[in-house]
Order: structure tokens, then C-alpha cells, then sequence
């Protein structure tokens, strides 16, 4: 009587294959699906969060636009539900177009602000990203001075030498670059002399409650004393309260984005005449 041999990698694969992987991996097939028919169809729209000046909160120095997916029953969907699944494929590049080409847009037409666009550094060298770039700036040349690229410090680690020449040649013809997350990773600390970012965004991990969290306001002081010495704008994200955008001030943060100042919102939050900070209690 012969005994079927086992595959030792079929066992392997039955052993991995729990419910819980299954489950994981059924979700992500159907993010990819449901972000490549939004992007086939152009259901996307971008969300604005205004970013204020310290020292005057009711005036916004620009705006992030958040790209948000509309699914086929019209919920909006951020990003942060469908960007880890897509940011290392093409999926991703696609996104990174679609936002950006919806900035250009909005720049053209409203000359009075700035908006801020987030930007893998894998679309640097995206054919179809950097085409749309052109286009735009070609169809309303003076709006290169009204954008300003979000690039994160994880991404910009993957690829230094093509981010350090491709933000030399945009900075000279008037786009701003901001270091999204600043902190978060080891850019700052190996990279950021050779970036010349013009703002740093610093991560929101150090930034809530830092009111009462002193070792979080030494690490921002530390950071907002970094970004001085090479002459970059501060951002600090995730200021969700009074006493912390106080705190922030007084450690001379040069500008502060978050829901107490505003959440992210599709309407349009330039037309709206005074800007105000959210009330607690």
C-alpha cells in the first residue's frame, strides 16, 4: 500500500492560509478594484485643509489638497483607506496624477491661494505624472509659483539623487517643496542638507498634546531648530487644540494645520469670509 508524498510548500501555504489572511487579502483585492474603476471613471475629488499662520490663525498661508475616491454608492473615501494598498504600483502613479492635475486646476482658477499637492518620489520618474506637470504649468505658467510638492520623508529616502535634481530644477522655476512628515523617519538627519526642501511639515506624532507631553516639545524644538539652520518654513501637523497651538506658537512654529484650525472638506474653504478656529469644552 504506497502513502500519497506531501508537498513540504503545500503545507507552508495551508499553514499561512488562516482565515484572517484570507480575509486581509480579499479586502485588498477589492480596495485595488474599487480604486482602478474610480480612477478609470475620474470619481475623485480633492479636499482641502487649510494651513494657518501661527501668529495670525485666521489667515491660511495655503492649503493641502487631500485627494478623497468616490465609490460607486458616493461615499467619500480618504486616502488613508486605499493609499497602502496602492502606493508601490501604478495604482499609485495614477493617483498621484489625477491629484495633481485637479491642483493645477484649482490654482488656475483661483489666483489668490496656494495649495500644496502630495506626491510619491516614484511619480518623479512617471512619464504621465511629469507630462501632466507640464501641461499645466505650460497652460497657466504663473501658477508654478502658487504650488507647493509634498513629498514624504519615506518616499524621499527610496530615490535621494532623483528628488535632489528634480526639486532644483522645479525650485527654479517657482514651485515650493514641502518635507511631509518631518521626523517621522531618518531624512532630516541624513538627507536634509542636500534636499533643500522649503518647508518642513513636522509629524503629528509629536504634535498632539504636546501641551503637557515635555518630551515631545523638546523633540519639536529640537526640529523647528533644524529647519531654521537651513533656512526651511515650519508646518506643525495634527494641532487638534488650543493649548497645543498655543504651546506651538511660543516655540516659534511658523505655521499650524489641523482639525482645530479646520478638517479637510470638499466645499471650498476660501470662500468662506473668516476662518476660525474650532471651539472646545
Amino acid at each position: 500500500m504506497s502513502m500519497r508524498r506531501l508537498n513540504p510548500s503545500s503545507i507552508v501555504d495551508a499553514a499561512h492560509a488562516s482565515p484572517l489572511s484570507c480575509a486581509a487579502e480579499k479586502q485588498r483585492k477589492d480596495t485595488l478594484r474599487m480604486v482602478r474603476a474610480a480612477l478609470d471613471e475620474r470619481r475623485a475629488v480633492l479636499a482641502f485643509q487649510p494651513v494657518v499662520q501661527a501668529r495670525m490663525p485666521k489667515r491660511a498661508a495655503f492649503y493641502e489638497g487631500l485627494i478623497r475616491i468616490i465609490d460607486p454608492t458616493g461615499r467619500v473615501i480618504p486616502a488613508a483607506d486605499f493609499m497602502d494598498a496602492v502606493e508601490t504600483n501604478e495604482m499609485g502613479r495614477r493617483i498621484d496624477c489625477l491629484a495633481l492635475e485637479m491642483g493645477l486646476a484649482t490654482l488656475a482658477r483661483e489666483p489668490s491661494i496656494r495649495i500644496s499637492v502630495n506626491m510619491s518620489a516614484r511619480s518623479i520618474g512617471y512619464p504621465e505624472w511629469l507630462a501632466t506637470l507640464e501641461r499645466g504649468l505650460r497652460h497657466t505658467p504663473y501658477i508654478a509659483e502658487r504650488l507647493i510638492l509634498e513629498i514624504t520623508e519615506s518616499s524621499a529616502i527610496l530615490v535621494p539623487d532623483m528628488v535632489t535634481l528634480f526639486m532644483q530644477d522645479m525650485q527654479e522655476r517657482g514651485i515650493c517643496f514641502a518635507l511631509d512628515d518631518f521626523g517621522a523617519g531618518y531624512t532630516a538627519f541624513r538627507y536634509l542638507k542636500d534636499f533643500y526642501f522649503d518647508i518642513v511639515k513636522i509629524d503629528g506624532a509629536f504634535i498632539r498634546d504636546i501641551a503637557h507631553e515635555a518630551d515631545n516639545q523638546i523633540l519639536v524644538q529640537a526640529l523647528v531648530s533644524i529647519a531654521r539652520h537651513f533656512d526651511m518654513f515650519t508646518v506643525a501637523e495634527s494641532v487638534e487644540t488650543a493649548e497645543d497651538a498655543q504651546t506651538l506658537v511660543r516655540m516659534g512654529v511658523d505655521c499650524l494645520q489641523g482639525y482645530y484650525f479646520g478638517a479637510p472638506s470638499i466645499q471650498e474653504p476660501w470662500k468662506v469670509s473668516n476662518l476660525k478656529p474650532r471651539q472646545t469644552g
